[in-house]
């Protein structure tokens, strides 16, 4: 079940001020740039770049994930391993807010969402 109308606006304010804190300059946002998406329960924040071979294709590449699970009333924090599948982010496996998540994300302490 997707998000109503009213959680998706704050969602999405509160995630898209945190990735504005996070782009590179503008100068280089075609080369590089950070982004998110909201899709069901789930906020995924990925890193753009294009191909280093052919800069017309355009790659995501997923940094961090949260899913609010509704029966528990709290958001699962997930990381991107090396073998390309979501992992729960072992020291902080859920948190209560989005804003707890953010926090997390923005102090990286052990390097897994942006190295």
């Amino acid at each position: 079940m997707a998000f109503s109308e009213f959680e998706q606006k704050r969602f999405d304010r509160i995630i898209s001020t945190y990735i504005e804190t996070r782009r590179p300059e503008e100068k280089i946002r075609n080369k590089l740039d950070i982004n998110y998406r909201i899709s069901g329960q789930s906020v995924e924040i990925f890193e753009i770049r294009p191909d280093w071979k052919d800069p017309s294709i355009i790659h995501e590449h997923p940094i961090a994930k949260t899913t609010y699970v509704k029966t528990a009333n709290n958001w699962k924090i997930y990381w991107m391993r090396a073998d390309l599948k979501w992992h729960g982010y072992e020291p902080d496996q859920t948190v209560n807010t989005l804003e707890q998540f953010i926090k997390i994300l923005d102090t990286d302490e052990f390097g897994c969402f942006w190295g």
